[in-house]
């Protein structure tokens, strides 16, 4: 396949799968939808328990003003806990809530169950071409976000 036909219909594809599966798992919440940034941030904080609110803007490659406005959001909505560090009374660590954390395992579950059902109702050649895919989607994402943090 010639790179230009990929260059065309790959991004989109992509894009497309994951607004499906959102638009999906959406359907099944019972309480309010949360933006695509701030799953990110919630998702890098029960990852990274006392992450800095930079190092947040720096992994999520967002300005430090909108990462401080998300997590102003997240903590309203009692999701995220924001503590002064000790070592710099400067900065603010961020915890996920039990609730997050909670919420976070709920739609991890949700998604499973969806793409494993999808992936049901493919063929065998589909799933395999699928999967024989994912090595190259991996490299990709490493080098995204390896020129991503290049100056």
């Amino acid at each position: 396949m010639s790179t230009d036909v990929l260059d065309e219909s790959f991004a989109d594809a992509l894009s497309g799968v994951q607004r499906l599966i959102r638009r999906r798992l959406r359907d099944g919440l019972t309480a309010p939808a949360l933006r695509g940034a701030q799953i990110e941030l919630v998702r890098l904080v029960a990852s990274c328990p006392g992450i800095r609110v930079r190092a947040a803007a720096g992994k999520l490659h967002l300005a430090g003003n909108s990462v401080s406005t998300l997590v102003n959001q997240l903590v309203r909505a009692g999701y995220l806990i924001r503590e002064t560090d000790p070592a710099d009374r400067r900065s603010a660590l961020l915890h996920a809530t039990p609730a997050a954390l909670a919420r976070l395992r709920d739609w991890q579950e949700r998604r499973d169950a969806l793409v494993h059902a999808e992936l049901a109702r493919l063929g065998h050649a589909d799933r395999a071409a699928l999967a024989a895919a994912l090595p190259a989607l991996r490299r990709l994402a490493e080098n995204l976000a390896e020129e991503a943090h290049d100056p």
